[in-house]
Order: structure tokens, then sequence, then C-alpha cells
């Protein structure tokens, strides 16, 4: 179980440098004007993707020690679990912008990272000191 925790706790360093990158290129690219690239779509699903595979990694830590290491769904779990898919369904809000125009998509785009993030806190905060 220890190896599951450990690839949950490694992931959310993998997210919070792609929140990075995807928010300091949004609000250039927001403030120059820029045309929304291939790279700026790659961004973006990385960025959603990562959140998805915490998501999945997460949700196999919880029923796997809730279940089969006795220690059960303690209330702090289940809102730390719940506030995380709220996450995963924010940073995937982008989609609705695919055909709005660049400038707009930018802005959009970074709001949804910096949302995300902001959940993300949230939800860490459930959790009791280690």
């Amino acid at each position: 179980m220890g190896i599951v925790l450990s690839i949950h706790s490694t992931l959310r360093w993998l997210i919070v440098i792609a929140a990075a990158a995807a928010a300091v290129k949004f609000a250039i690219s927001w403030r120059r004007g820029d045309t929304f690239s291939k790279f700026d779509g790659i961004l973006t699903s990385a960025f959603s993707g990562l959140i998805d595979l915490q998501v999945l990694v997460g949700f196999t830590y919880f029923f796997w020690n809730g279940l089969a290491a006795g220690t059960g769904f303690p209330s702090y779990r289940i809102e730390h679990m719940i506030t995380m898919l709220v996450a995963a369904v924010v940073a995937h809000l982008s989609a609705f912008w695919k055909k709005s125009e660049d400038k707009l998509r930018f802005r959009n785009t970074l709001f949804i990272v910096l949302d995300t993030l902001i959940i993300i806190f949230f939800g860490i905060a459930r959790l009791p000191a280690a």
C-alpha cells in the first residue's frame, strides 16, 4: 500500500509543475494576444490528464486502504476525495471554450487552472497533519 501512497504523493508535484507552467504560459499569451497553439492544447491536456491520474491513484488508495487494510473510511478522507473529484471536474471545464476566440480561451483556461489549484488546496487542507 505504501507504493500507491508514494505514487499519489509524487504525482502532486507533477501537477504543481504542470499548473505553474500552464498558468505562466496562459497569462503571458493572454496578455500578448497570442494564437492558441497545439502546444497550449497539449499543456491543458497534460494538466487535466495528471489530475485524472491522481484521482485514479487516490481512488485506488482510498478503497484499498479502507477495505483491505481495515482502516475504514474516516470522514476527512471522504471529504478529501469529494473535493478532489470537484477539482478534476473543474480541470476539464476548459473544453467548453475550444471554439472561443484565442484571447478568451487563454483567459478562461488560466482561470480554470487557478481555480483547480484553489480547490486542490482546500482538499489537501482537509487532511490531518502528518
